[in-house]
């Protein structure tokens, strides 16, 4: 009787940078055709902060008085662009836990890839809705009346804050949408977490009248300091500039540290959790 020989599993070798690079540009490009045949998952960065500048500036904008004067709709669309952007990066976990739950995944698992390439393709993808978001909003808030007082290089650096903390968000909505069980429950304590985050800070409302614990949290939060930071850099009334804390005092170095730490906490730690769970 002769022994059946079996085949030995040997690992796949290791990608080069270049490699790499091209996995992930794979995954960024199938993640954006999805969004292109679907068009309508695009609605809460197109059509949501279309309403939510219309609604926010002409119902607070009636009844809010900034610190010191200055336009409501000039002090609004930094708070507005926070808020849209943190909402949305909800789309992180909701996206990385459908593909997860629906055994697209478990497919990827026998390709010769990189696997961190499912998350860098989903963030750059995400970054780019983001971008979009962006644009939306500043072009809702110039036909309605925002003007930036500032020069052209200082807006584009608010921008510019704007993408990289929406950026380091969604890597922090991934460790969500990795260990959440289903969409469903990722968008559920997605939107418990990140609602409030841009609710309790100076993005639409001057914090001045909060309660002292409120305050608190409010200049401590990253939302305040990257929203702080754009209007600064946007030349638009800032009455934060005027708290003795740190992150608004120093609002373009508090918006960078906290992109960055978010950054040095959530990616590695996607990495790990997206690794132990699709191993084995």
């Amino acid at each position: 009787m002769t022994a059946t020989t079996l085949p030995v599993l040997r690992p796949a070798p290791a990608r080069g940078l270049a490699q790499r690079f091209a996995d992930v540009l794979v995954l960024t490009g199938r993640n954006i055709v999805h969004i292109a045949r679907e068009p309508l998952q695009l609605s809460d960065v197109t059509i949501q902060p279309v309403l939510f500048t219309l609604l926010f500036v002409y119902v607070f904008g009636s009844g809010v008085v900034l610190p010191g004067g200055g336009s409501y709709t000039d002090f609004a669309i930094a708070g507005l662009l926070a808020l849209n952007l943190t909402t949305s990066a909800m789309g992180t976990a909701v996206g990385l836990s459908n593909d997860l739950n629906s055994g697209v995944i478990d497919r990827f698992r026998t390709l010769p890839m990189w696997k961190a390439a499912v998350l860098v393709g989903r963030s750059l993808a995400d970054l780019s809705t983001a971008a979009l978001c962006t644009l939306i909003v500043a072009l809702t808030g110039l036909v309605i009346g925002w003007r930036p007082h500032a020069s052209v290089l200082a807006v584009i650096g608010g921008f510019a804050l704007f993408l990289l903390f929406a950026y380091a968000l969604s890597w922090g909505c991934g460790c969500l949408g990795i260990v959440s069980k289903g969409p469903e429950s990722a968008q559920g304590v997605g939107l418990v977490i990140l609602f409030p985050l841009a609710i309790v800070s100076n993005g639409l409302v001057p914090t001045q009248r909060m309660p002292a614990v409120l305050r608190f949290i409010a200049d401590w939060n990253p939302v305040s300091a990257v929203t702080a930071a754009a209007r600064h850099l946007f030349g638009n009334p800032n009455p934060s500039a005027t708290f003795s804390a740190w992150p608004m005092q120093h609002p373009v170095e508090a918006s960078l540290l906290w992109s960055v730490a978010l950054l040095l906490i959530f990616a590695p730690l996607a990495t790990f959790l997206y690794r132990r769970r699709t191993t084995g």
